[in-house]
């Protein structure tokens, strides 16, 4: 059981560590400056979050996202937030690929080689299907998890930061809100795809607790980290970089292959819950599904990764607010049967 709980631990960190989250960008856009209370409230939120997904999931057995989707939002507005979560994930799984291009290009490679060097081996990936995926997360996020905590600490320490010096400063508390929005929908599909392989009710609070606490404490250190370099963020197109700088080229090195790993399961978790939902549809293995998928995201990549960025993650915050809402409810809605 304990086993199988920090497998899907780590799959929703996957989810959520990517190119926006890793790189900095997605939380200094939400967050910033007087924001502890908001990092709080997103971790507390977070774990309720999962946990009623994978509750969900796991009763209905589901093998795509819809079933879980009908429960959450019920019946009437599902077809909405159905073609909603398709649009996301592939404006998301975009968005990774372009974070691909940028990652490749600050070693002076072509933006067209940074994405093709992360499609071939995602494409790939998916021969193994779903077991192939999450083996390869429960390998490569502890390594991810450990390289970003280390350089973040590192940097709090060379610079002297306060680390629990601002706690009082929590006037951006409502941040929070379509912070966590924002993720719930890549959430429902990559769990819903799962829940006919959760085993025991002890692998989902094990997964959504400790996938919430990892969550929480690194976005704290980065978000104390982002706020020491405010004045040089604009300057970069991943603000992680603005950090590195301050270091020998080989941490900047080792790190770039760190954020490209946060792409990568990120990317594959997003093709996961569109290549789920359409496989019964198309009556094909899961990597031909996944390759015709990201072969319409292509030509799309080419808006870059910040823009991206910066215009569609607050829309998606905003947007999912009842989604968010309907999570937190739906245990006080099953228990008095509120329709």
């Amino acid at each position: 059981m304990i086993k199988a709980g920090i497998k899907w631990m780590f799959l929703i960190v996957g989810t959520m560590i990517g190119a926006g989250y890793a790189s900095g960008r997605e939380l200094w856009q939400f967050f910033g400056q007087d924001s502890s209370l908001a990092i709080l409230l997103f971790c507390i939120m977070f774990i309720l979050c999962c946990a009623v997904i994978m509750k969900i999931s796991f009763k209905k057995q589901s093998g795509d996202y819809l079933p879980v989707l009908r429960a959450i939002v019920g019946k009437h507005l599902t077809g909405i937030y159905d073609w909603m979560i398709i649009i996301y994930l592939f404006t998301m799984t975009v968005i990774m690929l372009a974070g691909s291009g940028a990652t490749w290009q600050a070693f002076h490679f072509s933006y067209r080689f940074g994405v093709m060097a992360l499609v071939v081996p995602m494409i790939l990936l998916f021969v193994w299907d779903v077991k192939g995926i999450v083996t390869v997360n429960s390998v490569v996020l502890p390594l991810l998890i450990t390289g970003l905590v280390f350089v973040l600490i590192i940097f709090i320490n060379d610079q002297q930061l306060e680390l629990f010096g601002h706690l009082h400063e929590i006037t951006n508390w409502m941040s929070a809100f379509p912070f966590t929005a924002l993720n719930i929908l890549p959430l429902i599909a990559v769990l819903g795809a799962i829940g006919n392989q959760v085993k025991h009710k002890g692998e989902i609070w094990i997964a959504s607790a400790g996938s919430g606490v990892i969550l929480g404490v690194i976005s704290y250190l980065y978000n104390q980290s982002l706020i020491e370099i405010s004045d040089e963020i604009m300057l970069y197109e991943i603000p992680l970089f603005a950090i590195l700088k301050h270091y020998p080229y080989e941490m900047m090195l080792f790190m770039s292959v760190m954020l490209w790993i946060a792409i990568f399961t990120t990317a594959v978790s997003g093709t996961l819950g569109l290549a789920t939902r359409f496989r019964n549809y198309l009556k094909q293995p899961l990597w031909i599904v996944a390759l015709a998928t990201v072969a319409v995201m292509l030509p799309f990549t080419s808006f870059g990764f910040s823009t991206l960025v910066e215009y569609l993650y607050p829309l998606y915050g905003i947007l999912n607010l009842y989604v968010l809402f309907s999570l937190l409810i739906y245990p006080l809605r099953s228990r008095f049967k509120i329709r």
